[in-house]
């Protein structure tokens, strides 16, 4: 399991940095295969113990089991190493992406091609919720569970982080299996105080200057992301009605149109996709003070989004095989994945509203949004039936898919 030297570390965690396209299920399997099967770097009951602990913490699961790779080959500076090439790459080209959408994205040309982008992106999101709910729901507990936290949120409105929070609260407590008795390592109290010492005081650094240099939208900012950091589970779909919620209804710092088209961008590119994150940082830093407002925004999105990660691996690593054996603590993971199948079906519904309908006025009753019939968008509904026949039935990639779809919107609005 030794690893040769340090620039092979690096040319293979650079490799599926800049290949980890198609969403975490996807990274997991390039994973495997290079650190598993072509290397044998990481056992096989040891790859799947990291998931497992990655997928309970909250943040990237994708992300944070490559910074566990690398911490389990050359420690800290090796995780440090793994998880940094899995993001940087994806977050050059969203910052590209980004701000060429600042300048770009009122073109009419420009929209007509974004209107093929949603379409996909309704398609992609159909397929994150079959996906998860194929491997979440195998039970009657599960099934309720969904259906639970799809009512809380699409109907009641209800806030993503008390879901989730009730959820694993319920797992924990439907949990009846004694727990195995293993010790943690030796010296591992000490470390672990250490390890939230540091990268607490990273964290809170960069919060701390922005609010002595009196800097509200950045601090705002820098807190909103922070928390969204904490509540992560399930990935990046099962918060992304959360901080539409947020950033849309609530701060007023993008549209719901330019939210959708964050998305489809993030959806692009390697890396994991909680860098949408960075994207709406970039449009709302972009709309409050230019291109120098727009980079300072994405750094401070990208650090707290990402810093917290680091610190979870690194202070649950240790504790992997202690953790592994409590029934308790696989109890919430497996309810809080079930609470996500509601939460991505809720944001199916939004998307597919918001892309259909041109019009889509707030709740009257509850927290159940009423599109404006007459604003049917008959384009944008046959571009998602493309988009269905290309991805589900053909099954052709999404970023092939998008790249048609938009090129056909490009069409029908030059027409």
């Amino acid at each position: 399991m030794s690893v040769q030297s340090w620039s092979e570390l690096t040319r293979v965690f650079g490799r599926i940095g800049l290949l980890s396209f198609g969403g975490p299920a996807a990274q997991i399997a390039l994973m495997h295969k290079e650190l598993v099967e072509d290397r044998a770097w990481l056992s096989e009951a040891s790859y799947l113990r990291a998931l497992s602990l990655c997928m309970l913490l909250p943040g990237p699961e994708a992300m944070q089991l490559a910074t566990y790779a690398g911490w389990r080959l050359r420690g800290v500076a090796g995780g440090l190493l793994a998880g940094v090439l899995f993001v940087v790459p994806g977050a050059l080209v969203i910052a590209l992406l980004a701000l060429g959408y600042a300048y770009l994205g009122q073109l009419p040309l420009v929209q007509a091609a974004f209107v093929g982008i949603k379409a996909a992106v309704i398609v992609v999101v159909f397929q994150a919720l079959r996906k998860v709910a194929g491997k979440a729901l195998n039970g009657a507990q599960g099934w309720a569970l969904a259906v639970g936290s799809f009512l809380a949120l699409f109907v009641l409105g209800l806030p993503f982080p008390l879901i989730i929070l009730a959820a694993a609260l319920w797992g924990m407590w439907a949990s009846t299996s004694a727990p195995a008795d293993i010790p943690p390592p030796p010296g591992a109290p000490a470390q672990s105080l250490r390890t939230i010492l540091i990268w607490g005081a990273l964290w809170a650094a960069p919060l701390l200057m922005l609010w002595g240099l009196g800097q509200d939208f950045l601090l705002h900012l820098g807190l909103f992301f922070s928390k969204l950091a904490v509540v992560t589970f399930g990935g990046a779909y099962a918060v992304l009605a959360y901080m539409t919620q947020t950033v849309v209804q609530e701060y007023g710092w993008i549209t719901t149109d330019q939210m959708i088209d964050a998305l489809g961008l993030a959806e692009t590119t390697p890396g994991p996709l909680i860098l949408v994150t960075e994207f709406v940082a970039l449009l709302a830093g972009f709309a409050q003070g230019g291109i120098s407002g727009a980079i300072a925004a994405g750094l401070v999105a990208l650090w707290v989004t990402f810093t917290p990660c680091f610190l979870w691996i690194f202070l649950a690593g240790p504790y992997l095989e202690r953790i592994s054996a409590q029934p308790r603590l696989a109890g919430a993971l497996q309810a809080i994945t079930a609470a996500v199948v509601g939460v991505i079906a809720n944001l199916s519904i939004w998307f597919a509203l918001h892309v259909l309908f041109r019009d889509v006025q707030p709740a009257q009753v509850l927290a159940i949004p009423a599109p404006v019939l007459a604003s049917f968008d008959g384009v944008a509904a046959l571009l998602t039936v493309g988009a269905a026949v290309l991805m589900l039935a053909l099954r052709r990639g999404f970023v092939l898919s998008m790249g048609f779809l938009a090129l056909v919107g490009m069409l029908v609005g030059l027409l």
